[in-house]
C-alpha cells in the first residue's frame, strides 16, 4: 500500500449528503476482484448519461477537477452497503483524501486499509474548505497527515483527529498484510516451533 506523509492536490467539492456506495460505484461493477481499473466508473450514474457519454455539468467531467486528489463532501459519506470497491474505485480515480462532516463506519475503515484519508470535520470546517474548492484549477489543497493539518490556497490552516494506529499505518503504508508482515520473524519462529513440538500436525 501506498504510504500517505503529505498530499497537495485540486480539491473537488460535491456538496451532496448522503453519497452511498451505489453511487460511488454502482452494483453492476462489483464483479471482479481487482482493486485496479474501477476508476472509470467511480460515480459512474453521475458522471455519464445512459448512452455512455459525459455529462458536462458533473464536477469530476469538468476540465479543473479531472485530477482532483481530494474530495470536499457533505455528511454521511460512503453510506449504503459495505462494498470495499467503493474506496478501490475512489483510490484508482486518483483521489487519496475524502473531507467530510462524517463518514459510514465500515466506508471509514476501509478507506484507511486502501490508503484512503478520511477526514472528520465540523460542518463550519467543511464549508470553508468546500469554498475553497470551488474555485477550480486555484482550488489546491495541502493535507498534512504527519502535522494532522489542512492548508488552504489562501495560506488558512485546519487542524484534524485522526486515530494513532490509523495514522500509524498510512504513514508507513500498512494494509492488513502489511501488519501481518511486520510480525513474519515472529510468526517463522512459532511455525518452527510448533512443527518440532507437534509434528503430527
Amino acid at each position: 500500500m501506498d504510504k500517505f506523509t503529505k498530499l497537495t492536490g485540486v480539491a473537488a467539492p460535491m456538496p451532496l449528503v448522503n453519497i452511498d456506495t451505489d453511487m460511488i460505484i454502482p452494483k453492476q461493477f462489483l464483479k471482479t476482484i481487482k482493486r485496479s481499473g474501477l476508476g472509470v466508473n467511480l460515480f459512474d450514474e453521475m458522471r455519464y448519461d445512459r448512452q455512455g457519454n459525459e455529462i458536462p455539468d458533473f464536477v469530476l467531467n469538468k476540465p479543473q477537477y479531472r485530477n482532483a486528489e481530494i474530495l470536499v463532501a457533505g455528511d454521511n459519506f460512503g453510506c449504503g452497503s459495505s462494498r470495499e470497491h467503493a474506496p478501490w474505485a475512489i483510490k484508482d480515480f486518483g483521489i487519496r483524501c475524502v473531507i467530510a462532516p462524517s463518514f459510514a463506519d465500515i466506508f471509514y475503515n476501509n478507506c484507511f486499509k486502501n490508503g484512503i484519508l478520511p477526514i472528520v470535520l465540523p460542518q463550519e470546517d467543511v464549508d470553508k474548505l468546500m469554498d475553497d474548492a470551488e474555485r477550480g484549477a486555484n482550488a489546491i489543497l495541502t493535507v498534512d497527515l504527519e502535522n494532522q493539518t489542512i492548508s488552504g490556497p489562501d495560506g488558512g490552516e485546519i487542524k484534524f483527529e485522526v486515530d494513532a494506529f490509523k495514522k500509524h499505518c498510512l504513514l508507513e503504508g500498512l494494509d492488513d498484510i502489511g501488519l501481518t508482515m511486520e510480525k513474519v520473524a515472529s510468526i517463522d519462529s512459532y511455525e518452527a516451533r510448533a512443527s518440532i513440538e507437534r509434528p503430527w500436525v
